[in-house]
């Protein structure tokens, strides 16, 4: 066996998929739930901030800057939920890249390595899913579904 090689088997060793998977989750929910709290006060109420940052500085297309601000906000919360635990992690990402892309073309271009970040983050986890420590994992291996 090479030096390459037994390099390789090492660092699979310290690094398994599964903690990557679980650190690229526990990254990107982290950064789009903190930007959902800067949306509300309290538990869920939206500020006033927030409609004015969707109707004069977002300004997104063909969504009214109210109901914008309702979903991102929304989405903000329960996604990042959702990555964390590791539940419909696929369309959870999925809907986070999403929302980058929007972002992206329309509110922030310039933003773009920020932006490519956040996607560097997403991308493995609409590719490969959540991992092995995840409850996607467990209901797809039936351990949660099973009746002792």
């Amino acid at each position: 066996m090479t030096t390459r090689d037994k390099t390789r088997r090492l660092l699979s060793q310290l690094l398994p998929e599964a903690l990557l998977l679980l650190l690229a989750r526990l990254a990107i929910a982290a950064i789009f739930f903190l930007s959902g709290r800067t949306k509300v006060q309290g538990l869920f109420t939206l500020k006033d901030s927030t409609y004015d940052l969707f109707q004069y500085e977002y300004a997104l297309p063909l969504i009214p800057p109210e109901f914008a601000a309702q979903l991102a906000t929304g989405a903000e919360h329960l996604l990042p939920l959702l990555l964390v635990l590791g539940l419909f992690t696929r369309p959870a990402a999925l809907a986070l890249l999403g929302m980058t892309a929007v972002i992206q073309l329309f509110v922030y271009p310039a933003a773009w390595p920020t932006h490519l970040s956040w996607a560097a983050l997403l991308l493995p986890l609409v590719a490969s899913g959540p991992g092995a420590w995840s409850l996607d994992r467990a209901v797809l291996n039936g351990k949660l579904l099973r009746r002792t």
